[in-house]
């Protein structure tokens, strides 16, 4: 396996290119977040995880995290521990949080680039901060002031790293089936009893504390999602001087054993095993589902940039290792002389697709990002409605498309890799198996797919769709200015995007006349929707790259037209498969239908 090089340059360029991070500074909440700073804060950033959190990968997938089942605790893999802690003094978990809590105060954009390197270098650690993140969001929108001040500070620095408990061995994906039970007692707090299952970083020894937020309904809570409340569960309670007190009644009662990310512990919680877990209720009873959807969309936006991160990582492992296999000899190539694999058409193909398909997935992830700050923090009330609802729009593709070409980058680096590509030893299959689980969480990409045509393509009754496809269509004057360059790449968009506008209106028609077939067709649809959304970025990104080379030389100008010819690849080679997707999104329900569940087996 091949040591990890943080793309700094990757980063760089998108953060220069293809979102305004100088519009990001000049927000009152970000004033400390130029450029240069950033730059700078990146580069540290990007040296400790490559020295610290890296080297850590290989060591977490052979130990994994064991859980001991006399005293119900875990132990991380050699290294973990130690690393966790240099990682919480040097203060990287707390820098796009506010000020007020011990954060840094920057961009969500910059923590995104910050998670990008941290999973890409060791993704089963970054699971901690990444779960501790989704905590700290809801808190800061839901908590109250007293619960803010005695979780928050400590969880932004990381000394407590928090969880999110939703999932139950009958609910799954089904939050509304959840069964654990909160009881109100006379001093305002509850007990909560129950289990709850694959709780990331449920237990471990990283941490001084663990903050749960679970899920969990009260007696006389109404069916379904209406009746989830939402609770602070801490493994240690806190005493009135903020000291640890007691522990709570709260146990590890097993970790999963996974195929990928076996370093970071999968839990099975039980919760009041002796008489109920004190809980402290967060807001209001039967809100906690509303509570959730307040952080969904950071949550699903930082499990798709899983997708980019060990994308990136399997592309660089198999670049590297095509640059020094040799086999077979290479058209051109010397007779009696092995050519090195990189030589083959399809070998670079191949390192082609994944280039273009982890760019592609950088641009879009980091908009999303840049949009969550607009959306929250702009001062303008209208450019936050916009951002926010582009925001909406393009999370499905953010989660989906990511975690799902991920995979599928991860699977090409085995293939670069051929026989020894299916080896433990070479490293790659360990990307495959971690990748594999972020298209199952936060939502699958099945539901990611639904929410897309089912909740998102109607917002403002189909015109925040028509809207963003005018989006898209305006960048068609700087592509045809570009001449015979990009004129493929214009034809290219500009094809996919009637397609896509096309049967959009299919299933938004369908969808109020037939919602199984806008349901049949909607996976296909997202993946379509996503080409075009990562077609439009590359397009961009070529116009960029293209313009910077007016100033540029030597490497840096090479490193440019490598941009202008990943682009081109994404849109004339990679995009036109929107048009095959047509088929499969508008066929409707019935062939899915046509042959019983008994008669499936034949």
């Amino acid at each position: 396996m091949a040591a990890y090089r943080p793309p700094l340059r990757d980063i760089f360029f998108v953060l220069d290119h293809l979102v305004d991070l100088p519009a990001l500074a000049a927000l009152d909440a970000f004033t400390n977040a130029d450029p240069a700073t950033v730059r700078g804060v990146l580069e540290e950033n990007a040296r400790f995880v490559s020295e610290v959190i890296a080297p850590l990968n290989r060591i977490g997938d052979l130990q994994g995290s064991v859980h001991d089942p006399t005293t119900n605790t875990v132990t991380t893999p050699e290294g973990f521990k130690e690393a966790y802690q240099r990682y919480v003094e040097a203060g990287w978990g707390g820098v796009p949080f506010p000020t007020h809590y011990g954060g840094g105060g920057f961009p969500w954009l910059v923590g995104i680039a910050m998670q990008e390197l941290l999973s890409s270098a060791n993704m089963s650690f970054s699971m901690a901060p990444l779960l501790t993140q989704g905590a700290i969001d809801l808190l800061s929108h839901h908590g109250s002031e007293e619960q803010k001040e005695v979780f928050l500070p400590k969880m932004v620095t990381g000394e407590w790293t928090g969880t999110m408990n939703l999932t139950e061995p009958q609910a799954g994906s089904d939050v509304g089936a959840v069964r654990t039970r909160a009881v109100r007692q006379d001093d305002g707090t509850y007990r909560i009893t129950g289990t709850k299952i694959f709780i990331t970083f449920g237990e471990h020894d990283l941490a001084d504390n663990i903050v749960h937020l679970v899920l969990a309904r009260t007696p006389d809570a109404p069916p379904g999602t209406k009746g989830i409340s939402c609770f602070i569960v801490p493994k240690y309670l806190v005493n009135d001087d903020g000291s640890l007190g007691e522990r709570n009644d709260v146990a590890c009662v097993s970790i999963e054993h996974k195929m990928g990310i076996k370093a970071s512990p999968t839990c099975v919680m039980s919760y009041g095993d002796h008489g109920g877990a004190v809980g402290y209720l967060v807001g209001e009873e039967n809100q906690g589902m509303r509570y959730m959807f307040t952080m969904m969309n950071n949550a699903r936006l930082s499990v798709g940039l899983e997708g980019l991160a060990i994308g990136e990582r399997a592309w660089q492992d198999a670049l590297e290792y095509a640059q020094q296999r040799r086999q077979g000899r290479a058209p051109g190539a010397p007779p009696g002389e092995m050519s090195l694999i990189v030589e083959h058409p399809d070998v670079r193909r191949m390192l082609l697709t994944m280039k273009a398909s982890v760019e592609a997935m950088r641009n879009i992830v980091y908009v999303c990002a840049e949009a969550v700050d607009r959306s929250t923090h702009h001062p303008d009330e209208s450019v936050r409605a916009a951002s926010k609802e582009l925001l909406d729009l393009l999370i499905p593709v953010a989660k989906a498309w990511s975690t799902d070409t991920g995979i599928e980058v991860t699977s090409l680096a085995i293939q670069v890799y051929g026989g020894m590509g299916y080896i433990e030893e070479s490293g790659v299959p360990q990307h495959f198996r971690d990748a594999r689980i972020t298209a199952i969480y936060e939502g699958t990409n099945g539901i990611q797919a639904m929410d897309l045509v089912g909740r998102k393509l109607p917002m403002r009754d189909g015109r925040a769709v028509a809207d963003y496809f005018e989006l898209i269509a305006s960048i068609d004057p700087a592509l045809e200015k570009a001449g015979d360059e990009l004129s493929a790449t214009r034809a290219a968009l500009g094809g996919a995007l009637d397609t896509v506008a096309e049967t959009t209106r299919w299933l938004m028609e369908r969808g109020f006349a037939e919602p199984r077939d806008a349901l049949a067709g909607a996976t296909p649809f997202l993946r379509m929707f996503s080409l075009l959304t990562a077609g439009w970025l590359m397009a961009r990104q070529a116009l960029a790259a293209r313009d910077a080379q007016q100033e540029a030389s030597g490497q840096e100008l090479e490193f440019l037209r490598a941009k202008v010819t990943t682009a081109r690849f994404f849109c004339e080679q990679i995009l036109p498969a929107v048009d095959g997707l047509r088929a499969a999104v508008t066929a409707g329900h019935e062939q899915l239908f046509a042959v019983s569940p008994e008669a499936i087996s034949g």
